[in-house]
């Protein structure tokens, strides 16, 4: 617990949910002075979670602010979904939202407000190297780590940032959560991808004001095998909605936003060694080559990978074991054990 005389101030980042409401529940138990923060988004039902973490933080008996990032929100995240999705790519939102919004925008305000520090209720660990950087490791549940959405957060972030759930388990924290008398958590599970809610991503893209574009469905060989009304309906890996019948499944391969083309292939087609990262950011002096283990989306199981600088800010990753459905549009995250080591967006599979 914090000395009383030198005791800080933390804004913990609040949705309602068990995960920041069990990590406001634990800093005021640990004596820190300790404020809700909510971020009023574009999402469906705003007002009524609005109602749902103001009784959160009644309950806590916190200060709650309120902060309205909606505009920023569409500018900087949701712009960016749409506009990767019409390009034949497939964004992760959560990622650009964790370093330009959560950690980014709500970060400041909190610090204008007086805050020392921010929580969020993310399932990662920071620890210290002995430089004295924060250092993004993995949470101790792995079934519920998180360091993947975090990994384009910057060493500044990070050291603003206390995340107090990264040594607990998720069955922990619902516990925790009954003890502090919330008794209506049990089950529940905030989504991914906030913003779509129960819409479909074609019925989202459709209000954002993406038309369909007729093209073509060919194999790699150019073997024209039917028609689609849109490349962003598709990502790589998908089987479903192709309705190309034929005694073994057909899978999307690749899609070709310049050409308006889906690729597609058999499942044998969809593994691959390589690949071409662009945007790389290291968290370390950025090496010539580096050996360690990539992981290339929020549900993929690491993979052994020899990361190599290309050029410039391109670099070329070779996995040892062939990776079924390299996505480009994804991010690919580096770990040294359990430590963040850098991460790349994927620009496409094979060099």
């Amino acid at each position: 617990m914090p000395n009383s005389t030198t005791t800080q101030t933390i804004g913990v980042a609040m949705s309602g949910g068990v995960d920041s409401t069990v990590t406001a529940g634990l800093l005021l138990e640990q004596g820190y002075q300790t404020h809700g923060f909510f971020m009023l988004l574009p999402l469906p039902g705003l007002e009524e979670q609005t109602d749902k973490v103001q009784k959160v933080a009644d309950r806590l008996n916190i200060p709650l602010h309120l902060v309205d990032l909606r505009e920023q929100f569409n500018q900087k995240v949701i712009s960016y979904f749409v506009d990767t999705y019409q390009h034949g790519l497939t964004p992760n939102p959560c990622v650009l939202c964790n370093q330009m919004i959560k950690c980014g925008l709500l970060m400041e305000e909190m610090a204008a407000k007086g805050m020392d520090r921010m929580a969020t209720g993310h399932y990662a660990r920071i620890q210290r190297d002995q430089n004295g950087r924060p250092v993004l490791q993995r949470a101790v549940d792995p079934a519920k780590d998180q360091s993947y959405f975090l990994c384009r957060l910057s060493v500044e972030q990070l050291d603003r940032l206390v995340l107090p759930l990264g040594e607990w388990e998720k069955s922990r924290v619902f516990q925790r959560a009954k003890e502090m008398g919330f008794t209506h958590f049990e089950g529940t599970e905030s989504q991914d991808v906030c913003f779509l809610a129960d819409r479909n991503l074609a019925d989202f893209l459709a209000t954002q004001g993406v038309k369909g574009r007729n093209g073509e469905i060919r194999t790699a060989a150019g073997q024209v095998k039917g028609n689609h009304n849109g490349i962003w309906k598709y990502t790589v890996g998908q089987r479903r909605g192709l309705g190309i019948p034929d005694a073994t499944p057909w899978y999307v391969t690749g899609l070709d936003a310049q050409e308006n083309l889906v690729i597609i292939g058999k499942n044998e087609d969809l593994f691959l060694q390589d690949l071409l990262l662009c945007d790389v950011q290291w968290h370390i002096q950025p090496p010539e080559t580096w050996q360690g283990m990539v992981q290339l989306r929020s549900r993929h199981r690491p993979a052994e990978a020899q990361v190599i600088h290309h050029e410039n800010k391109s670099w070329k990753a070779h996995f040892t074991e062939p990776q079924r459905a390299i996505t480009p549009g994804q991010f690919a995250v580096f770990y040294q054990d359990d430590r963040v080591i850098g991460s790349g967006i994927i620009e496409r599979a094979s060099w």
